[in-house]
C-alpha cells in the first residue's frame, strides 16, 4: 500500500481542526447542561444516533457535516458561526502559533538551552511532537513547551500534555540514562481576553493542574533558572514579545 505523504498543508489543517472541534465539544457539552439534556435527547432532536453526538462531546466531531453542526447549535441555541479568515497571504498559515514558539526558541537560546522545533515525543511518528523541546544538560533535565492561541477541551489538553511527558522521559532516558531528572511541561498561553476569562473562571481546575510556580518558570525560560518541578503556566502578551507570570487566586495560591 502506497505511504501516505503528510505535508505541512495537512499537518496544519489536522491540527487545526483537531482545536475547533475540541472547542466545539465544550461547546455542546456546556450547552447540553444548561438545558439538562442527555446526548440520547439531544441526538432524538437534531436526528443523529447517541454515539454521534457523544463524538461531538469528546471533540471528535470532524466526520459531522456542516448541515448537523448546524442543527446542533440551533438546537442549543447555540446557532453555529462558519467564516473564512482574512487573507494571511505573505505569512504562513500557522503564523499566530509560530511566533510564540519563535518567542520561547529565542528566549531559550539566551537562556542557554539545546533547543528543538516541534519535538517528536514519539520519533516514529513524527506528527505527534511537543511545540518546543528545551534541553537542559546542566540539570540533565528536558522541558517541554505547550504553546496555546486558543485552549479549547482543556481536560483533552491536559490529557496530550501527559501523554507527551511520558513519551518524552524515554528520550530524557535515552540521553542521559539514569541519571535524567524528570521532564517538565509547562503551558505557555496567549492572554487574550477569552483566555484569561477561562482561567479566571475555573481557578481549582487550574490551581490543580499547574502547581509549579508561574514566577518560577518565568524565570526558567527567560534566564535558564532552574525550573518548577510541578507542571506550569505562563502567559505571553498577545503580540508574543514577552513572557510573564500567571497571578493566581488568594484560593488556589501555592
Amino acid at each position: 500500500m502506497p505511504t501516505r505523504i503528510r505535508t505541512s498543508l495537512t499537518v496544519e489543517a489536522e491540527r487545526r481542526a483537531r482545536e475547533q472541534c475540541a472547542r466545539l465539544g465544550g461547546e455542546v457539552r456546556a450547552g447540553r447542561s444548561s438545558k439538562r439534556l442527555t446526548q440520547q435527547q439531544l441526538g432524538a432532536r437534531v436526528g443523529l444516533a447517541r454515539q454521534s453526538i457523544s463524538r461531538a462531546d469528546r471533540g471528535h466531531g470532524a466526520g459531522l457535516t456542516l448541515d448537523a453542526w448546524q442543527r446542533i447549535g440551533l438546537a442549543l441555541d447555540r446557532p453555529l458561526v462558519v467564516m473564512l479568515q482574512r487573507n494571511v497571504a505573505g505569512e504562513t498559515s500557522d503564523a499566530a502559533h509560530l511566533a510564540m514558539q519563535e518567542l520561547v526558541l529565542r528566549l531559550g537560546r539566551v537562556a542557554g538551552y539545546g533547543l528543538s522545533f516541534e519535538l517528536a515525543t514519539r520519533p516514529s511518528e513524527p506528527w505527534r511532537s511537543a511545540d518546543v523541546g528545551l534541553e537542559d544538560p546542566a540539570r540533565r533535565r528536558l522541558i517541554l513547551v505547550e504553546c496555546w492561541n486558543t485552549i479549547g477541551d482543556v481536560g483533552a489538553a491536559a490529557r496530550s500534555s501527559d501523554r507527551k511527558r511520558s513519551e518524552a522521559e524515554a528520550l530524557a532516558t535515552a540521553r542521559w540514562g539514569d541519571a535524567a531528572g524528570d521532564v517538565g511541561v509547562v503551558w505557555l498561553v496567549r492572554a487574550t481576553a477569552r483566555n484569561r476569562a477561562l482561567v479566571a473562571r475555573y481557578p481549582e481546575v487550574f490551581g490543580a493542574r499547574f502547581p509549579g510556580s508561574s514566577a518560577g518558570w518565568v524565570r526558567a525560560l527567560v534566564s535558564g533558572a532552574s525550573s518548577p518541578r510541578g507542571t506550569g503556566l505562563v502567559w505571553c502578551d498577545v503580540a508574543s514579545t514577552r513572557v510573564f507570570a500567571w497571578r493566581r487566586t488568594p484560593s488556589v495560591r501555592r
